[in-house]
């Protein structure tokens, strides 16, 4: 049986009663709405362990009941710093919901935070696979893009690139189906306490496969756009 790991928030001393305290949201001493702690991150806020599988239903009911507490209508008239805090707390919790309820963005956020993914990281490079079917897709792209500065006839040349966006759609959801099992693997190292060579083990096969999805999502949005 898997046991979950326990959440803890870095301690930070409240600006108000100046009191250490490891509150996620709110100061359990003098009621006053926290800073959000330095060295915090998204699953933090939500109460959660860096994992990748979240209940969504839970996640939203959390995100509704923080949404109505942090909301700067609470703050009117409390100090400036408080309604400060309240707008800053507010648009952090959106980006945090935005992000945790995308499965595919979750993976991003995750590995940037362990160090693993730079913030943009989008490598295109085709996987040496795929090269062969990558090069007739440009050149079949190049053709259509020709045959219709030139009024030809395109029928051919579409049925072609629709084939070819059915390969790439296909490739795409192995991927994703890849990213699910390698997420259910991180999840099973967390729970079972996997050293850091484990965790890195796997979070850079994570990272592979968004680069690999990435370039792939690529080629079939390219596809669709011609083919308009």
């Amino acid at each position: 049986m898997s046991t979950q790991l326990p959440i803890t928030n870095p301690p930070l001393v409240c600006w108000n009663c100046h009191e250490r305290t490891i509150g996620t949201h709110f100061c359990p001493g003098c009621g006053k709405l926290l800073q959000l702690p330095q060295g915090s991150d998204y699953f933090a806020m939500f109460e959660l362990p860096r994992k990748l599988w979240i209940e969504m239903d839970a996640l939203e009911q959390k995100f509704l009941q923080l949404s109505w507490k942090l909301h700067p209508d609470n703050f009117v008239s409390a100090t400036e710093q408080e309604r400060e805090i309240s707008l800053k707390r507010s648009s952090e919790l959106n980006d945090a919901y935005r992000t945790l309820r995308d499965p595919i963005a979750r993976v991003e956020y995750l590995l940037a935070i362990e160090g693993m993914r730079k913030n943009g990281e989008n490598k295109q490079q085709a996987p040496p696979e795929l090269l062969e079917e990558v090069f007739e897709l440009n050149e079949s792209l190049d053709e259509l893009r020709e045959a219709k500065a030139e009024g030809s006839d395109t029928a051919s040349l579409r049925q072609r690139l629709e084939a070819a966006e059915k390969s790439f759609g296909e490739k795409l959801n192995e991927v994703d189906g890849a990213l699910q099992s390698k997420a259910q693997e991180w999840d099973d190292a967390i729970d079972a306490g996997a050293n850091v060579a484990d965790r890195g083990k796997i979070m850079a096969q994570l990272n592979e496969l968004l680069n690999r999805r990435s370039y792939i999502r690529n080629l079939v949005v390219n596809v669709q756009k011609e083919l308009l």
